[in-house]
């Protein structure tokens, strides 16, 4: 792992950091929701630190991607690799919408409908860089 692009070292730690933050996260957010917790607001500050959380992953694993290789533009193959991965991805998140909906129909709480939705663009960025990571391992 040595000689890794900067782009691949990128999509590592994004992954990492939206695992790390979101999952721990949906970890406790569903014990809330285990709990009866269906106010949204007193999900607020554990969204809030989370995203804090991420953010501080975000920067300093890039800093020291920064440090160990020097950043260079994305290349077409890269370009490439991300449009199929997200092209490949974004049926999770049609599939969380439609959940969504369904579940607005059947007056489904919003507790339960937020994290629905918001579970499902997580799942669909993990499968996408998941997918960025293969693809820049195997190729396309």
């Amino acid at each position: 792992m040595l000689d890794v692009s900067f782009e691949e070292k990128s999509v590592w730690i994004q992954l990492l950091a939206l695992v790390g933050g979101l999952g721990t996260y949906f970890v406790f957010a569903g014990m809330m929701l285990a709990r009866g917790e269906l106010a949204l607001p007193a999900y607020a500050p554990l969204f809030t630190a989370a995203l804090i959380f991420m953010v501080l992953l975000l920067a300093f694993g890039h800093a020291v991607a920064a440090l160990t290789r020097k950043p260079e533009p994305a290349d077409e193959r890269d370009r490439l690799i991300g449009w199929k991965s997200e092209a490949r991805s974004s049926w999770l998140l049609s599939t969380g919408v439609i959940a969504g909906l369904t579940g607005l129909l059947l007056s489904v709480p919003a507790a339960w409908i937020a994290h629905i939705l918001l579970g499902s663009m997580f799942l669909c960025e993990v499968l996408a860089l998941s997918l960025r990571l293969k693809y820049c391992r195997r190729g396309l």
